[in-house]
């Protein structure tokens, strides 16, 4: 392991970070429904988002859009894991790609969410932050590729049984959340409270707020009773029907 001076090698978080906010601000529903000589934000909800590209197109493009997002919120952050994971910061014991790979992970969602191509007006981030821990927990051991699968199967399973998309995406995500916080604070139990340790626990909970925060409306609505119902039966059913 070797010592990285945030004094001498702050640039490289700076980089970082206007790089991953631009990947962010790239938007694969946009992209698809232009594909088909749409507009995504014209249609439906007007949210560029899985499940707006699912109820108008079908499921098979909206689980596309949701990898696509997906792999764009995980992919940026895993190559810094290689890249800082025999890294730690100086006078710490906290590893430099467990930093990374989350400060990554929040660019990449603001990105998504306010970006800056599309007058600050973007997706809701819930298929990039899913992808972000999905993708990153995989870094912790391999086997959390399979697990987290599972776990993103279960979201499914829990949309298609209560019909709220919404609520469903927003648990999966803190639920991911405690899942790496519980890792991290076994991997810390022993560590000085310090500046990075705290940003590691910080970057988790800002992930949260941001995700939730897009989600406000939906809230709103679940609250009084009247968010729109996803059905996964129906998407199904509609995209059997374009087929005939």
């Amino acid at each position: 392991m070797k010592p990285f001076y945030f004094s001498k090698n702050w640039y490289e978080l700076v980089i970082m970070a206007i790089a991953c906010y631009l990947i962010g601000c790239f938007n694969f529903a946009r992209l698809i429904a232009k594909g088909k000589h749409k507009d995504i934000t014209k249609m439906g909800s007007g949210n560029p988002g899985t499940m707006n590209m699912s109820r108008e197109f079908g499921l098979k493009v909206g689980v596309i859009t949701f990898f696509c997002d997906a792999f764009k919120g995980g992919i940026p952050a895993i190559v810094t894991y290689f890249i800082y994971r025999n890294y730690y910061f100086a006078g710490t014991s906290i590893v430099v790609s467990d930093f990374t790979r989350y400060f990554c992970g929040v660019c990449v969602i603001v990105g998504h969410i306010f970006p800056v191509f599309s007058h600050f007006k973007g997706g809701k981030g819930i298929a990039s932050t899913l992808g972000l821990f999905w993708i990153n927990l995989g870094a912790e051991n391999p086997w959390f590729l399979l697990v987290g699968f599972g776990a993103l199967w279960l979201i499914v399973l829990y949309i298609a049984t209560t019909e709220w998309g919404s609520m469903g995406s927003l648990i999966g995500v803190t639920g991911f959340s405690i899942w790496q916080g519980v890792l991290f604070a076994l991997r810390y139990a022993d560590s000085t409270v310090n500046a990075y340790l705290v940003c590691l626990f910080a970057f988790l909970l800002l992930i949260n707020i941001l995700t939730w925060a897009a989600h406000w409306k939906n809230i709103l609505r679940l609250l009084s009773g009247e968010e729109h119902h996803t059905s996964v039966k129906k998407l199904a059913k509609k995209k059997k029907e374009k087929k005939i």
